[in-house]
């Protein structure tokens, strides 16, 4: 068991859209990043997401709609549902999914990370 500070830990490094785990919970990884841009649509056919915004904002765009999130707010994505997740400026997210997670869902690209890095 340790104590996090999370803004210590965002400062360890400075990558966009390259998730780092800071923690497991059960079977799910607690996941920290740095986005910017526009990532890529894509879903999670097993795995469901949580996405909490740290710093900045974040918007989450669906074939439907936009959800625009602040500091402080949170929103999941349940399994099988297409987003594309927005970053106007830089935010940074604290992700919680479970282990099996691909970053970029069924999609494989420049983006797509196998093995995050483990901050602690």
């Amino acid at each position: 068991m340790q104590k996090i500070n999370l803004s210590e830990a965002f400062g360890r490094f400075e990558e966009l859209w390259s998730p780092k785990i800071i923690g497991e919970v059960n079977d799910c990884q607690v996941k920290l990043a740095k986005v910017k841009g526009e990532f890529v649509w894509h879903r999670h056919e097993e795995e469901d997401e949580l996405f909490l915004v740290v710093k900045g904002r974040f918007t989450l765009r669906f074939r439907d709609r936009d959800v625009d999130l602040e500091e402080g707010e949170l929103m999941i994505v349940p399994r099988g549902v297409e987003h594309l997740p927005v970053a106007d400026e830089e935010a940074h997210l604290l992700v919680f999914e479970p282990g099996t997670t691909l970053n970029t869902g069924e999609v494989r690209n420049d983006r797509t990370v196998d093995s995050p890095e483990r901050l602690y």
